[in-house]
């Protein structure tokens, strides 16, 4: 097992459940101290026992937090910080899919959704730059989608959030390479998680239904692992998951195909 995360301070949000979790299970593998954050107390409580099997109790921080609503953010930077006196790497892992059509979703859900996906992660991301500027080092990392790189049916709001990722995580790595700060977008296709069955729909409650897509998807332990590697890697955009990522050549290379595909797609 390498070395490379041991002892580094790793901040999860999102980590209560599904890729989060296996996240957070794989660091603390690899020895790192883990801040844990997500909605629910008692899961963070949860996955801060199984995490333990691997390290010391006194590594791992439950720190409970809702990404949408950060009015808290400078004093949630501040238990980490009287914690363990730094953060090395920060995963925005946070997030909520969507499973409605553009023009029957309200604008308070297409709110709620950037307010999650996008707005959650730079809040947090601001906050945590003054950390790693003061160190000179560290690395950011948002968790994106293959739907940011293009539109689909049903997805509108989220693959704009997860667009917007993209360019501002860009930007970001750009502007902080001069401080020795590493950012990273990653861009999974379909995980087994129960991500479709809490995705938002028009009428703002959960979609409550598996996917066929996500029941098929990669097991998010070796999601966790291609992540860990991506870090460990210092790579900035990472794609993987199954054939669901021909989307991304048919896009580039025939747009038109893949126009008339995602059509006959939203049709169904």
């Amino acid at each position: 097992m390498s070395t490379f995360f041991e002892n580094k301070v790793v901040w999860i949000t999102g980590a209560s459940s599904g890729l989060g979790e296996a996240l957070a299970k794989e660091f603390a593998v690899g020895k790192a101290k883990l801040v844990l954050s997500a909605r629910r107390e008692s899961e963070l409580e949860r996955v801060k026992k199984e995490c333990a099997i691997h390290i010391s109790p006194e590594n791992i921080l439950t720190l409970p937090m809702d990404v949408a609503e950060l009015s808290n953010v400078k004093t949630d930077v501040q238990k980490v910080i009287q914690k363990f006196g730094r953060v090395d790497i920060l995963l925005n892992n946070a997030g909520i899919a969507q499973r409605s059509f553009a023009g029957d979703t309200p604008i308070e859900v297409e709110r709620t959704i950037m307010e999650v996906n996008y707005f959650g992660a730079i809040i947090l991301t601001k906050e945590v730059l003054h950390v790693m500027r003061r160190q000179q080092s560290g690395n950011i990392v948002a968790i994106s989608s293959v739907m940011g790189k293009f539109g689909y049916p049903g997805r509108s709001s989220y693959s704009a959030s997860k667009h917007a990722l993209h360019g501002y995580f860009e930007s970001l790595r750009i502007e902080e390479n001069k401080n020795n700060i590493h950012v990273h977008v990653i861009c999974p296709g379909y995980v087994k998680t129960n991500v479709s069955y809490n995705a938002i729909t028009e009428t703002g409650k959960s979609h409550n239904q598996m996917d066929k897509g996500q029941e098929k998807g990669m097991d998010p332990n070796v999601a966790a692992r291609k992540i860990l590697n991506a870090i460990r890697t210092n790579r900035f955009e990472t794609f993987f998951g199954g054939t669901e990522l021909l989307a991304l050549t048919l896009k580039r290379f025939l747009p038109i195909i893949f126009y008339r595909l995602v059509v006959r797609a939203g049709k169904k």
